[in-house]
């Protein structure tokens, strides 16, 4: 598990966790490439690697869960982009990647991210995907912030 502390030093920073109820331990990171990752890879879903393609350096991860959100399972998108690397497109070109993945390749008939009410990058990335908003919701896995969820089927 090579990438731990590549993964540590982004899901530890304050500023790119702002999100989430709480920056990561080393130990948290390591747990996430395994239970969001490894463990998932056998059936398609899972968390990858997002690298810059001139330099390779991690800037975050992204990846295509079964989860449960709100009450229900969705095939969750979701990304992770170091604060420092922000702004250049990377979560989106992440999100848009598994997009084509998920429903070309898996089959899915339907995709849904969730991301705080406040997260005005994250909302921009979804309506690029031509996600829809479909609801916004108490999330109760983080703090009960108002979260929205934006969802496209094939």
């Amino acid at each position: 598990m090579e990438n731990v502390p590549d993964l540590y030093e982004i899901l530890s920073d304050p500023v790119t966790m702002s999100f989430w109820p709480k920056p990561f331990s080393y130990e948290q990171s390591g747990q996430w490439i395994v239970e969001r990752g490894i463990k998932q890879y056998k059936d398609g879903f899972g968390r990858f690697a997002v690298k810059r393609k001139d330099t390779g350096e991690l800037v975050g991860d992204a990846g295509l869960l079964r989860l449960e959100t709100d009450g229900t399972i969705e095939n969750d998108l979701g990304y992770i982009i170091s604060s420092k690397a922000w702004g250049r497109g990377y979560g989106y070109e992440a999100a848009e990647a598994l997009m084509r993945y998920g429903f070309e390749t898996m089959g899915l008939p339907r995709l849904c991210a969730n991301m705080p009410a406040d997260h005005a990058s994250s909302r921009n990335v979804a309506e690029k995907l031509g996600m829809t908003l479909e609801k916004q919701f108490l999330n109760k896995k983080n703090r009960d912030i108002l979260t929205c969820l934006y969802a496209r089927g094939i």
